[in-house]
């Protein structure tokens, strides 16, 4: 039972995994997926590093790095392909598209009907402008593409909106801006693997970002019901087997589903629970493999 891990060699997720799928009887093998390459007119052939991907059981997406438009739709039509040829790909390529990108994220849990807050994606400086008036002059700027809270800004100010966009402008960026929910440095990510709420932790910063890898305190939590459901209908909004979501409980009691992401880190939920993560994601790919597919149990 041959499975690849796309993602970094020694890396703290990919071993956990493989050793995760080793202990259940697969062959893990671990590549990056920047090593991928393709032939057409002769089979179906992928490989990455000497792997043949084509020939594997099941590919488990781990890391799809930063490159350039044409290299990232390589990596994503190569996924495509390998779900046409029957290989269990996971999460699926359709959901890292729709889960990797903010905007159509969004789109998508506003569709479902799940609270999210107030976005206006644009492309023209002016529009930008108009959107920061109309969110109510208090915005949070997103990368549509990104993550661990990296190049997020705080934007409150009329004169500081002008610099922020004016450069974005010259990297001719596309315009993402949230309205700020007030929310006392405090979130709730979920954890979520095929449909069930596995485990969840709070978030606490010193300001009002609440990313680990930004410095916030991950602390365990019990999730309630309604919270998990939350989560749960978050990342079946994007077709996800697998996935972190990030609540937002504001001030005024409401709670919002704010991103869901598709290639997920748990190193900071791992230290607040004894559940093994990576453990009942291995469980999932061999049930997926199994044709259990993402209504297999998973225990809580």
């Amino acid at each position: 039972m041959k499975i690849a891990i796309l993602g970094a060699r020694g890396g703290w997720h990919e071993a956990r995994l493989g050793t995760a799928l080793a202990a259940r009887g697969a062959e893990p093998a671990v590549v990056p997926i920047t090593a991928l390459t393709a032939r057409v007119g002769d089979g179906v052939r992928l490989a990455a590093d000497g792997v043949r991907l084509d020939r594997c059981q099941a590919v488990l997406v781990r890391a799809i790095p930063p490159g350039s438009l044409e290299q990232v739709i390589f990596r994503v039509d190569a996924l495509h392909r390998l779900v046409r040829h029957g290989v269990a790909v996971i999460n699926s390529p359709r959901s890292v598209e729709r889960s990797v990108d903010k905007y159509f994220t969004s789109t998508l849990l506003a569709e479902a009907g799940l609270p999210t807050p107030r976005t206006v994606v644009c492309e023209r400086f002016d529009d930008a402008m108009g959107a920061f008036a109309d969110l109510g002059r208090d915005v949070v700027v997103k990368p549509i593409f990104g993550a661990e809270g990296r190049g997020i800004v705080r934007v409150t100010d009329a004169d500081l909106a002008y610099r922020t966009f004016r450069a974005l402008e010259l990297g001719r960026s596309v315009f993402y801006l949230q309205e700020y929910v007030p929310h006392a440095g405090r979130d709730v990510r979920a954890f979520v693997v095929g449909g069930r709420t596995v485990a969840a932790m709070t978030r606490t910063g010193d300001g009002w970002k609440t990313n680990v890898a930004q410095g916030a305190r991950p602390e365990p939590l019990a999730l309630s019901p309604a919270l998990a459901g939350l989560a749960e209908q978050a990342a079946a909004a994007v077709e996800a087997d697998y996935a972190g979501v990030d609540l937002l409980p504001a001030d005024d009691g409401r709670v919002f589903v704010v991103e869901v992401n598709g290639i997920p880190g748990w190193r900071g939920l791992q230290r607040t629970t004894e559940i093994d993560v990576a453990g009942l994601i291995a469980d999932h790919v061999v049930a997926v493999m199994a044709g259990a597919g993402t209504d297999a149990p998973v225990p809580r």
